[in-house]
């Protein structure tokens, strides 16, 4: 049985863009420090703004809004894995750590997906790419 959702606290996607920010501090942590204002603070700034734009839309109190907002976590998402598949090509991930977070911000991006489509199905409008 699912929960109502009271907040976008209750959001599978929120849930789940904080949890991907949690491991993109982790591995990013292990970054060397000349990347402290490139890719670590490129990885870092993206991944934040996953969850932070799933709650701005939420609290926007428009279906339009929200939509947008969620555009733009989705955007913030292609980031970050771009930007994991750089970090990988200057050797500063492993191939296991790249798939399990790479796994993991794919999972965040099909319910994101799955949330805009409902969204925007409200709206009336098919998905934009």
């Amino acid at each position: 049985m699912s929960h109502p959702i009271r907040s976008y606290r209750d959001l599978e996607a929120w849930k789940l863009g904080i949890s991907l920010t949690k491991r993109i501090y982790q591995i990013t942590g292990g970054f060397p420090d000349s990347e402290r204002y490139g890719l670590i603070s490129q990885l870092r700034r993206a991944s934040v703004s996953i969850p932070s734009n799933i709650a701005e839309g939420w609290g926007r109190g428009s279906t339009t809004e929200y939509a947008r907002f969620l555009r733009v976590a989705r955007g913030s998402m292609y980031e970050v894995e771009t930007q994991l598949i750089i970090a990988k090509e200057l050797a500063y991930l492993q191939d296991e750590e790249l798939r399990r977070t790479m796994d993991e911000t794919s999972q965040c991006g099909r319910v994101l997906s799955g949330l805009l489509k409902s969204i925007e199905a409200k709206l009336g409008r098919g998905t934009q790419p």
